[in-house]
């Protein structure tokens, strides 16, 4: 039986060190091991100060498995992450995400090593079926995997656990990859690997805060005081799966990787200590809603906007696009001036197609271009090439398609986040401690 521990989050400390004890964690790590801690810091940004709170796993936790380390006699601990930017070349972000979140405190108190993951060297791994990614060498030559994802549901793969959590460790190439056009290699089947070429993984899901509609700060944002741990990462996702709302056999990633290991999906094979599934389970929704033709947000929907077409993303649109894609959408919002658009369509990922008898097509991001520059049913086609999208290219393609984008909402992209913290002003249970070492 593959054993998980479910523990509620009281005290500092105590409760991580009560969730490693029962799952049987760090039972059998070796004397003088080489420990990875991935944690989640799926965004950040320097400019301001934005919601946290089930969206990166807080440093109470990373710190509290630090100690539980060093008890064990661990010196070699690195953390490591590879942050997604707006800037892909940006190396200062992630280093302010490591003083901000109080790992340069821990690397002075006791020692361990920081790592931006596109700093380190990557080392290409064949993870079977013709896959190829390459990981992060300093994780795949550890002795342990500390895997610290957050408890949220992902508007693409359902859920973002201790699997998804690994694709922090992959380069940016293979995380485009990841996001394949392939149905049968899709993002679900990809991700569904990331753990096969791994070292031993123990997996602490972090749910003191957990994210509905996740993964990103846009999401409704909960206090849960839920640990879940495991020295298998797939029964943790299982779990964790059930905490959410969902049984495994609703999350296609967790389905692939059952199936890769010869597994039930009914938790038939998995023991859980400590609390009850029933007592800590809630429903959190994972994906934003469309109107029924999936070609507008439904809020944008309500505010009555005509003549736009914005169909819904796919599992091929990549991390980068994604985050350029609500930034629009929050943009068009305000841009709507309740006189209908002139049949506009935006088009994203790798996947969609035209809609013939639009009159302009925006073809969203280097791989849209490249998919449908020469589609027939594209009337007048407004290219924007980049990958990831320039802002201004942005702005001006959409003012080509006589939508007027206000310019200074993406020249100050990095300052929307911060909008955000109003909708927790006031509520003591969000708790910005929770993100600082003391």
């Amino acid at each position: 039986m593959n054993k998980v521990a479910i523990v509620r989050y009281e005290t500092p400390y105590e409760s991580v060190k009560k969730a490693v004890e029962l799952s049987g964690g760090l039972k059998n790590l070796p004397f003088n091991a080489k420990v990875f801690i991935k944690p989640n810091i799926v965004f950040w940004t320097k400019e301001v100060n934005f919601p946290k709170w089930g969206v990166i796993t807080t440093s109470r936790v990373v710190e509290d498995m630090v100690m539980l380390l060093k008890e064990r006699g661990i010196d070699d601990i690195t953390i490591g992450e590879g942050t997604v930017l707006f800037n892909p070349k940006d190396k200062d972000t992630i280093a302010h995400a490591f003083e901000s979140l109080g790992y340069n405190t821990l690397k002075k108190r006791y020692g361990v090593k920081l790592l931006n993951i596109f700093d380190g060297r990557f080392e290409k791994t064949d993870l079977g079926d013709s896959v190829e990614l390459s990981f992060n060498a300093d994780i795949l030559h550890s002795d342990l995997v500390v895997d610290l994802p957050v408890l949220k549901t992902h508007a693409q793969t359902v859920i973002s656990l201790g699997i998804k959590n690994l694709k922090g460790t992959i380069d940016i190439p293979s995380r485009k990859k990841c996001h394949s056009p392939d149905p049968n290699k899709d993002l679900n089947f990809m991700i569904s690997k990331l753990a096969d070429k791994m070292p031993p993984v123990f997996t602490l899901i972090d749910g003191i805060y957990s994210n509905e509609r996740g993964p990103s700060f846009d999401g409704k944002l909960r206090r849960s005081n839920i640990l879940i741990a495991s020295n298998d990462i797939l029964s943790a996702d299982f779990v964790g799966a059930k905490v959410l709302g969902y049984e495994p056999a609703e999350i296609p990633h967790l389905v692939h990787a059952a199936d890769f290991r010869c597994r039930p999906l009914d938790l038939s094979d998995v023991d859980i200590i400590g609390e009850s599934l029933d007592a800590v389970s809630s429903r959190h929704e994972y994906s934003f809603p469309y109107n029924e033709s999936q070609t507008l947000p439904l809020p944008m929907e309500r505010l009555g906007i005509k003549g736009l077409s914005y169909r819904k993303y796919d599992l091929s649109l990549c991390t980068y696009c994604s985050g350029i894609n609500g930034v629009i959408l929050t943009a068009l919002a305000y841009a709507w001036k309740k006189k209908p658009w002139d049949d506009v369509e935006v088009l994203s990922g790798k996947t969609m197609i035209p809609t013939p008898g639009m009159k302009k097509t925006i073809l969203l991001g280097k791989c849209m271009y490249q998919a449908n520059k020469n589609h027939p049913d594209i009337r007048e086609m407004i290219a924007i090439k980049g990958c990831p999208p320039n802002p201004e290219d942005i702005v001006s393609a959409f003012h080509q398609a006589g939508i007027e984008l206000n310019p200074s909402l993406f020249e100050n992209i990095e300052k929307l986040p911060g909008a955000l913290m109003d909708r927790y002003k006031n509520k003591p249970e969000f708790d910005e401690a929770f993100f600082r070492i003391g």
